[in-house]
């Protein structure tokens, strides 16, 4: 599997894959960034997601760019068009949710690995900021 994963501060290891055809810059921006360490925190506006707005400047355009997800899809902001709200941010949705301004949609929750994000999701709604390691799959 092409993909990342995230590992909590109870070792706990979430898996995603990546959307290469929909979203290859993306991915390869993403990917240049692994492995990362940062404090997630839950949404207030846009619903069940967790996310940063602390990630390196990525200079990327919108691509699978949408205010819409599934369930389980990770998300990032570009930072063109310069207008976008979003610029480097990162957001995981673990349930329903719809985003502030077009993030580029490009990776989902392995489906085995669905419930594990839902409980880390609603973990950090109801407990606060966690961190958590982004590495590549090995």
């Amino acid at each position: 599997m092409d993909g990342f994963k995230i590992i909590t501060p109870n070792n706990q290891t979430i898996k995603f894959e990546y959307y290469h055809r929909d979203a290859p810059i993306t991915v390869k921006a993403f990917e240049s960034l692994l492995p990362f360490e940062r404090l997630f925190v839950h949404a207030r506006i846009s619903g069940e997601e967790i996310w940063i707005d602390n990630l390196p400047k990525l200079d990327i355009i919108q691509e699978n760019a949408s205010v819409f997800t599934e369930i389980g899809e990770v998300v990032l902001g570009p930072s063109k068009p310069i207008r976008t709200k979003t610029a480097n941010c990162l957001g995981i949705y673990y349930g329903e949710g719809k985003g502030l301004d077009c993030c580029n949609i490009f990776a989902k929750v392995i489906e085995s690995d669905l419930q594990k994000l839902k409980d880390l999701g609603e973990h950090i709604w109801r407990n606060g900021a966690q961190n958590l390691r982004f590495q590549n799959i090995d």
